[in-house]
């Protein structure tokens, strides 16, 4: 079952939050504390969003967090991929993946169908913004 993971999750509910906020800094605590989430996981995801540009941190008393850029331009994909940059329906369709790594690579059958599913979650993700799901 494809399932998306807790970071993954925990990002949307961070963007969102400050989404919501509309141009004020959050702090990883207040995002935990609103959603009833998990502060340390939070903060490893929003130093997540931060390294891959899509969220802002400033330091001090009146810092925070805030979306780096508008919620119509960020994808779902583009969180996702941020916190899971490996993330693929299965293993062999993987960037680093070594398909001869697979017993199964003379004889699959599946890998192809399953390679455009995958576009085709992909294209979901990425053609839904978070400002559809604020």
């Amino acid at each position: 079952m494809l399932k998306l993971s807790k970071k993954t999750e925990y990002a949307l509910i961070a963007t969102r939050y400050m989404a919501t906020k509309q141009k004020n800094f959050v702090t990883a605590k207040e995002i935990a504390d609103d959603n009833k989430i998990s502060f340390e996981l939070v903060s490893k995801v929003l130093q997540t969003l931060v390294k891959n540009n899509l969220i802002l941190s400033l330091q001090g008393s009146k810092g925070g967090y805030i979306l780096n850029r508008n919620p119509l331009e960020i994808s779902l994909l583009d969180l996702i991929k941020a916190v899971e940059p490996d993330y693929q329906i299965t293993d062999c369709l993987k960037d680093d993946a070594s398909i001869n790594d697979c017993s199964l690579i003379d004889c699959c059958k599946i890998r192809d169908p399953l390679f455009e599913v995958q576009k085709k979650i992909n294209e979901v993700f990425n053609s839904t913004k978070l400002s559809q799901i604020i």
